[in-house]
């Protein structure tokens, strides 16, 4: 397992670092609820699938329920199962998701959506293991690891009265809060890397990427849509832009960060390099000496203004002796415009010490 990689879940950040570490000890716990929290688009399906993969359940299924999909009259079928006979149109037993859970998981996606009559059902799950199908009479026993997610703030919902607090409080016994992309963003060229390779193998011309300018811009958007958002762009570019690699321009309007566009691009090797040179050049230069402890400083009676000019005098010849009389590059050293330099040695009368270029 790549550290890099857990169960379909990529991420390098020290956060997702965490989260993996986290799953694992649920995973291996196997039998505690769990409560995943987090924006759309994060991954939290793909976080209860690795909870169950890797935990003593994986051999039985992991049956996910998205709980806000299913109309509300449905779900408790859908959940609980049905008797024959219970209802108009109930000719045959039906078993429900909880049931067919046994022994494995039941993911409850978005269960801040569920009503509060199966709130009150599932408490019972829950609570005594066991429930009753629709139109049922004799409770079923039933071994399961309930796995819930929602992008709600169930704590808020609680307050408010749309959420049983006894749920709420059985649903969190471990918390699991999965981090927005916002927030790692150092972890979106590896999701591009990964994006790019699942795409390219069904394209005869793979899409290639993004350049530096473009991946600068994607890393400064907010992607509210997060990781989710971020695939279904490089779908779009894969299709727009096969064979070829895209740059800052050919980005959607929405992707283009402005100050990405006037930014500078990263410094070349030789650019580094001579950028190491120049710092060592000024460390020389710019060698912290403390002031000399005079009678003036005793005193109190320091002309800050003549310190200083002095201070700038020896800067000035300190930097000519440098560079051997080159103003260019003397003017360089300083951070100064050449003209500003020539102005500053006629003004102190620096002239005469050192030849004209």
């Amino acid at each position: 397992m790549s550290s890099d990689m857990f169960c379909g879940i990529i991420g390098r950040s020290p956060v997702m670092q965490q989260l993996f570490k986290l799953i694992d000890k649920l995973a291996q716990d196997g039998s505690s609820t769990v409560l995943i929290q987090g924006e759309s688009g994060t991954g939290k399906e793909l976080v209860a699938k690795a909870i169950h993969q890797y935990s003593p359940r994986s051999s039985y299924h992991f049956v996910p329920v998205n709980c806000a999909a299913i109309p509300d009259d449905l779900l408790e079928s859908e959940l609980f199962g049905y008797t024959k006979g219970a209802f108009t149109g109930a000719v045959s037993p039906k078993v429900g998701r909880i049931e067919y859970a046994h022994r494995g998981s039941l993911f409850l996606d978005e269960i801040g959506d569920m009503k509060p009559m199966l709130q009150a059902k599932l408490l019972r799950v829950l609570q005594e293991r066991q429930f009753e199908p629709v139109g049922g009479l004799k409770p079923i026993a039933v071994d399961v690891r309930i796995i819930a997610a929602t992008h709600c703030d169930l704590e808020q919902m609680v307050a408010e009265g749309r959420f049983r607090e006894d749920l709420y409080y059985r649903l969190n016994v471990v918390p699991v809060s999965i981090p927005p992309l916002r927030a790692r963003v150092e972890d979106i060229p590896l999701l591009v890397k990964h994006f790019i390779e699942l795409l390219g193998k069904s394209k005869k011309n793979p899409f290639l990427g993004f350049d530096q300018s473009a991946l600068r811009s994607l890393t400064n958007y907010s992607w509210r849509g997060n990781v989710r958002e971020l695939e279904n762009l490089i779908q779009h570019m894969s299709i727009l832009h096969s064979g070829a690699t895209v740059g800052y321009p050919d980005l959607p309007d929405k992707y283009r960060d402005p100050l990405t566009a006037s930014a500078p691009s990263p410094p070349s090797a030789s650019q580094q390099q001579t950028a190491n040179e120049t710092r060592w050049e000024q460390s020389q230069l710019f060698s912290p000496t403390s002031p000399p402890v005079s009678e003036e400083w005793v005193k109190g009676e320091v002309d800050f203004n003549a310190l200083v000019n002095d201070f700038e005098t020896q800067l000035i010849v300190h930097a000519l002796k440098i560079t051997q009389g080159n103003k260019k590059e003397a003017a360089r050293l300083l951070n100064l415009k050449r003209t500003t330099l020539l102005e500053k040695i006629k003004k102190k009368e620096l002239t005469d010490n050192w030849a004209e270029e």
